[in-house]
């Protein structure tokens, strides 16, 4: 398995920083943040190390030459929007840039590309599979033909009033993984698996692995932290940010160890990243320094 981190953490870094950043931590590879340029809708998105709207062959090779001089590989092109927003107009936009991410990543050699499918919050989960129905086999297709995988992550994004209700990313669970699979049966569509989402659902984030061994594309270390008074005071039925909260790996209730074991048992040898969204590791650069070492250095006992 190779190590990274995604981008998203170096916010206001430039290519060449975030790259020569990467590589002096020791990591060997890094999920880049490609949003569309200047729009943050949310903590950690709106960032873009890459404009996908502007890669031209000469652009490419460029990054690629200043990945390869610094051995640094990109693991996946990134961009978690709401493919199956209850707007239309927002809807339209993200699969429109999506499709220019999922471009980019054939252009530049990387087949990877990790997001979210989506989700219409006014709709239930069987009128959104339905709506999944409508827009994600073109968009399958659409990678396919250009020899790209799409990884999704597991993240319900459900975490405060702005989510509320339902979500904004429907593959949330294997049940809900069986179903979507059964309606896009490809090689290019697949999953992006963080533990830390399952940790805070209270459900098993070790069997899953084991069953869909032949669908995990991609994989990202994040750790989630609950707090079990919280939990009693407001129940489940709560903002999930009432009772939990992100943690850097070995800082919550992930076990790791566990885990990685479970990825070697069915020969997973790709690519793993680190994901920080850890509150306690924000307000400087050094911070966020600090947040990468500490993740490296405690996954280290893993994966080398």
């Amino acid at each position: 398995m190779k190590m990274g981190i995604i981008s998203s953490i170096f916010d206001g870094w430039t290519f060449e920083e975030m790259i020569d950043t990467v590589a002096e931590m020791g990591l060997s590879c890094v999920e880049v943040a490609c949003w569309p340029q200047g729009k943050a809708e949310r903590r950690y998105a709106g960032v873009s190390h890459i404009d996908v709207d502007g890669l031209t062959q000469e652009k490419a090779a460029y990054i690629l030459d200043y990945c390869k001089k610094r051995n640094v590989e990109i693991s996946a092109l990134a961009f978690y929007p709401n493919t199956m927003d209850a707007d239309p107009e927002k809807r339209a936009a993200n699969i429109a840039h999506l499709k220019k991410v999922i471009d980019a990543s054939r252009t530049l050699g990387v087949g990877m590309v990790t997001t979210f499918i989506g989700r219409d919050q006014t709709k239930n989960v069987e009128e959104n599979i339905e709506l999944f129905k409508e827009i994600w086999p073109s968009l399958i297709e659409y990678a396919a033909s250009r020899e790209v995988k799409v990884a999704i992550e597991n993240c319900p994004m459900l975490f405060g009033p702005d989510q509320w209700p339902g979500g904004q990313n429907l593959m949330t669970t294997p049940a809900i993984w069986r179903k979507l699979f059964a309606i896009i049966d490809s090689p290019y569509f697949g999953i992006n698996y963080d533990p830390s989402h399952f940790v805070w659902q209270q459900m098993d984030y070790i069997r899953p692995i084991y069953e869909f061994k032949d669908k995990i594309f991609h994989v990202h270390y994040k750790d989630i932290k609950l707090y079990p008074d919280r939990l009693n005071d407001c129940g489940i039925m709560a903002y999930p940010l009432d009772y939990m909260a992100p943690k850097l790996p070995g800082l919550g209730d992930v076990d790791w160890g566990r885990y990685v074991s479970a990825l070697t048992d069915i020969g997973y040898d790709g690519y793993t990243c680190i994901e920080v969204e850890d509150r306690a590791f924000e307000g400087s650069r050094e911070k966020i320094l600090d947040s990468v070492r500490l993740s490296k250095r405690y996954m280290e006992q893993f994966v080398i």
